[in-house]
């Protein structure tokens, strides 16, 4: 561990100067003061002071003042006051004021920084934290993505709802589905409420990111089919080629929904979230709204469908910024109707 930095004292700068002024070496008065040589360097040069007592090396003329305690120590005080840069983003200004209001809206700073420009998201950050602590700040501070106090270590555990055999392995999975370039492929997976009792259906549509949720009536096979059928019956053929998921047993009847809603299921490797991403990623979003330990059965589908549009017309830092309902609906849905 370093030894805790202070500022000089009016002391400490007085005994500077006037050793200097005898010729003592920086490295003389450093041991004296038990001050760092750097230390000492720095305070003469940031003061106008020369490399020895304020005359120029080699002989040549003296260009610069000796250093002066009494000088050195008002600029000290008078930059303690004063920052040394404009903040770029000021509390009571507009700009403020806008980034509150999508703060409030679920907004991420980076997702705020990329639709306003002209800062980043670490500026934010840090007007967040460089608040007084108090109200204000609690409320900012909770309206970021991870409201806890910390960051919680993931822990691996076995996996609680089962896997089932001889599924479509997504490394069948076609390779239009893998390079995201069009719309219709989705990432599918379950919220679980309290004590395993309720859940939410999450699709993500893997080209858009665009996300719909689905009211389930539980967390068994049959209700998993009946959600996620109910979910992909509104949607054009063409917007229902894929669906990957994780192995877990409410995926049991996987035959059946994809035999009725005209898709294909594959599924990801065990133990391996990446392989399903952007699904994980919204996963980690939604629990601002559905948080964990929480009985998920009070929400109604229309509360459900509120959620979802938050999260699709959010910004996106990969589609460019803009929001995943703009990237869906642009692509799926800009068909105009033949004349008759």
């Amino acid at each position: 561990m370093g030894r805790h930095y202070s500022h000089l004292s009016a002391e400490e700068r007085g005994a500077l100067m006037v050793m200097r002024r005898g010729g003592q070496s920086i490295r003389r008065v450093a041991a004296a003061l038990g001050r760092a040589p750097s230390t000492l360097s720095r305070e003469l040069r940031r003061n106008g002071a020369g490399p020895a007592d304020g005359s120029a090396p080699c002989g040549r003329p003296r260009t610069r003042p000796g250093y002066d305690a009494q000088r050195a120590g008002q600029r000290a005080r008078r930059l303690c006051h004063r920052p040394r840069r404009r903040r770029k983003l000021a509390r009571g200004s507009a700009l403020w004021a806008r980034v509150c209001e999508h703060l409030h809206r679920g907004w991420s700073p980076e997702q705020i920084a990329g639709r306003l420009g002209g800062m980043s998201a670490e500026t934010i950050y840090t007007a967040i934290y460089a608040m007084p602590r108090g109200h204000l700040r609690r409320e900012l501070t909770r309206l970021l993505r991870q409201g806890h106090a910390r960051r919680r270590v993931r822990r691996d555990g076995p996996e609680r709802r089962g896997r089932l055999a001889d599924l479509p392995s997504i490394h069948l999975r076609p390779p239009e589905a893998d390079e995201r370039l069009l719309p219709g492929h989705w990432e599918g997976d379950l919220l679980i409420g309290a004590h395993n009792r309720s859940a939410v259906g999450v699709l993500v549509d893997r080209y858009s990111l665009f996300v719909i949720l689905v009211k389930m009536d539980g967390t068994t096979a049959e209700q998993a089919l009946a959600g996620f059928s109910r979910a992909f019956a509104p949607l054009a053929p063409e917007l229902r080629k894929t669906l990957t998921y994780d192995q877990g047993k409410e995926m049991a009847l996987h035959r059946a929904l994809a035999e009725g809603a005209g898709l294909k299921i594959y599924f990801a490797d065990p133990h391996s979230p990446w392989q399903r991403g952007i699904c994980e990623n919204t996963n980690g979003l939604l629990r601002q709204y559905l948080p964990k330990g929480t009985d998920l059965s009070v929400y109604s589908q229309r509360d459900l469908d509120a959620i979802a549009w938050n999260l699709d017309t959010r910004p996106r830092k990969s589609m460019g910024f803009n929001t995943p309902a703009e990237v869906f609906f642009d692509r799926c849905f800009d068909r105009r109707p033949t004349e008759q």
